[in-house]
């Protein structure tokens, strides 16, 4: 943030990705990413494209939105989420609060139980080399996938287990929690911030600010990354 309360980042500190979600069938016969949960971020999805679902699973039950071109459709922390890709074309431009932390470490897939007992076992299942080939890369994107969804299809017959689950995602992230907070204050804490601090120089008189108007445009800084959910086009993180 400048010292005249400009925020030089995507407004409200958000961050976005481009997604083409993985049309690998798994275990259920759906098609689609890899379910798992934010424990600090929202996150929304703008379908660009095809035709398919969000399932989300939460203290109050299991859902299913449907999602086609023009759909928008956003959930808070804990919303365990797994997408469905039912025509092989399904694309989502992700909007991601707190600067893109969900792509950035705030996001526990839901594996079975044994695999979330410490951070070094919980890597050991989740982990993509990223110095493998790229058929390594999407072998292991696979095989965690498929891991996910077999824990997630257990935490829908049993939503009883679902609060043992929270306490050990929450366990698994707590050693991520200050740099997950000095990214809050980088990002959406400042932008906050600057926008008070706009609105009492507005209510003196003074329009400085205006003065320290700047245009930013960028391209992906990496194309068709495996994700939890697809191939992603990712940006670069965020500035203040």
């Amino acid at each position: 943030m400048s010292p005249g309360g400009t925020f030089a980042g995507l407004p409200g500190g958000v961050a976005v990705s481009h997604l083409s979600v993985y049309d690998w069938p798994a275990a259920d016969g759906r098609c689609g990413g890899t379910p798992h949960l934010h424990l600090t971020c929202s996150e929304g999805y703008v379908v660009t494209g095809g035709r398919g679902a969000v399932q989300t699973l939460t203290a109050s039950g299991f859902e299913e939105t449907p999602l086609v071109a023009g759909t928008v459709a956003w959930f808070t922390p804990g919303t365990i989420h797994r997408l469905v890709n039912e025509d092989g074309e399904l694309r989502i431009v992700v909007l991601m609060q707190n600067g893109g932390l969900p792509e950035a470490g705030d996001a526990v897939l839901t594996l079975p139980p044994e695999h979330l007992t410490d951070p070094e076992t919980y890597a050991a299942a989740t982990a993509i080399p990223a110095d493998a080939p790229e058929a390594e890369q999407e072998r292991v994107a696979r095989a965690r996938r498929d891991l996910a969804v077999e824990g997630y299809l257990r935490l829908r017959e049993h939503p009883e287990e679902l609060a043992a689950f929270h306490a050990a995602a929450a366990r698994l992230v707590r050693h991520r929690l200050d740099a997950w907070r000095e990214r809050w204050e980088r990002g959406a804490a400042a932008a906050s911030a600057a926008t008070g601090i706009q609105l009492d120089r507005l209510a003196a008189g003074d329009a400085g600010h205006l003065e320290d108007a700047v245009v930013r445009s960028e391209l992906p800084s990496a194309r068709g990354k495996f994700g939890m959910c697809g191939r992603l086009d990712v940006y670069p993180g965020p500035s203040a």
